[in-house]
């Protein structure tokens, strides 16, 4: 045996995703650590039973998506943990802001770092397009074979160009390309976040009153698409004290989005003050406070105000109500409408008269993208993950090698 590949959990779902590379020496990597997407919440002892904790292993996270790494606190505490600058500082918030800080710490890349050398293998991050942040394709070299996993990625969002440029320059002699399948099957909107973008500035200008919408504090693509839609129309963006935390993080030594800003206010509410000081953290909101805002102040047609169930009630509480001047625009997938979590504020705007939205692209390629990803890579064999289409949606693809969850392939 040269390369032994397991993917031990991916191989027919979404989200959850564990892969295993191992050296016939014994040394081993895993590829992402992810909390399944129907885990319930505060669930333990999900790591996939077939991954074997007794044996040393070295840990790389695509991205900072819980999918992807929601469960390293059950990994093994000796096993080192690598991923992105960016990536690790988002994981790390997500755990502050619940309550459950990290016990582990990180060994880290940024997108210009050499490649990773450990034992027989080297793996070169090679960043990528993606909703979430910092999110990194991965290159596994050992033996004179070569394996490239996708993580998450798509072709329409504000890094395109990234991806473009592997397909137009792909790694040669990729033997096993390991690839996502999100989007197989499926008719997610994929417009770009340029085109997401006029969009927005369409409904901010025919809009009367204040735009709420509802989008994920780590996707740094919408936020930056839907502040350049509010300043072009002369509104001013409000975003919560999470999402300032997010850019206050990533942000150092960068020009991206942050706090200073014009057309740009954080809305200081009650709920998320008190969480903030009960972290130790006045010193980051004390920071905020000169770009701050009293949600008593979110009225007339200059903002467009952050809105989930979360701030509902401090909204509330501030005489901060939805009007039929108002719109709501849900900028998420679809399907999480279906929770309470995303669905009450959408049903708080409705009640009200206000016109709904819906705002959105995929953080995912298409299944066309999807395909022209295979083909310019050209690899030996593709082995799917991340998807629930693949037996359906294979065509296009070239020479497909299916695995089931636990199963062992000697890479060729």
């Amino acid at each position: 045996m040269g390369l032994r590949l397991t993917v031990h959990r991916g191989t027919q779902q979404i989200g959850g995703s564990c892969i295993e590379i191992a050296h016939a020496d014994g040394c081993r990597i895993i590829l992402d650590a992810g909390r399944p997407l129907d885990a319930p919440d505060g669930a333990t002892g999900l790591l996939p039973a077939s991954l074997d904790r007794s044996r040393p292993a070295i840990v790389f996270i695509s991205h900072p998506h819980q999918d992807h790494w929601g469960l390293i606190e059950e990994l093994p505490p000796a096993w080192p943990i690598w991923t992105g600058a960016g990536a690790a500082q988002l994981i790390a918030l997500t755990g502050d802001v619940t309550r459950r800080p990290l016990n582990r710490t990180f060994e880290t890349w940024d997108a210009r770092s050499k490649p990773v050398a450990i034992g027989p293998f080297t793996i070169t991050p090679i960043l990528t397009d993606h909703s979430a942040f910092d999110a990194y394709m991965l290159l596994i070299e050992s033996e004179g074979r070569r394996l490239l996993y996708t993580g998450d990625f798509r072709r329409h969002g504000r890094k395109s160009a990234l991806v473009d440029r592997i397909m137009a320059c792909p790694p040669s002699d990729i033997d096993v390309l390991l690839t996502e399948g999100t989007n197989l099957g499926s008719d997610k909107p994929v417009k770009s976040e340029n085109g997401l973008e006029k969009d927005f500035v369409e409904l901010f200008e025919r809009t009367k009153g204040r735009v709420f919408v509802a989008w994920s504090g780590q996707n740094i693509d919408r936020t930056v698409t839907i502040y350049r839609a509010a300043k072009q129309t002369g509104r001013t963006l409000a975003i919560d004290l999470y999402t300032a935390d997010v850019l206050d993080r990533i942000s150092e030594g960068t020009r991206l989005l942050r706090a200073g800003f014009p057309n740009l206010k954080i809305i200081v509410t009650r709920g998320l003050l008190s969480n903030y000081r009960s972290q130790g953290r006045q010193d980051f909101v004390e920071r905020m406070i000169p770009n701050g805002i009293s949600a008593r102040k979110l009225e007339g047609s200059r903002y467009v105000v952050m809105l989930r169930r979360g701030l509902i009630h401090d909204y509330q509480s501030a005489g901060v109500v939805p009007t039929a001047d108002d719109v709501f625009n849900f900028s998420m997938w679809r399907g999480y409408l279906s929770e309470p979590y995303h669905a009450e504020a959408l049903e708080w705007c409705k009640a009200a008269g206000a016109e709904i939205a819906y705002i959105h692209t995929s953080g995912h390629a298409s299944p066309a993208d999807l395909r022209a990803f295979a083909m310019a890579i050209r690899p030996k064999i593709v082995v799917p993950v991340h998807g629930v289409k693949w037996d359906e949606e294979f065509h296009g693809f070239g020479r497909i090698r299916r695995l089931a969850d636990a199963e062992t392939m000697d890479v060729p």
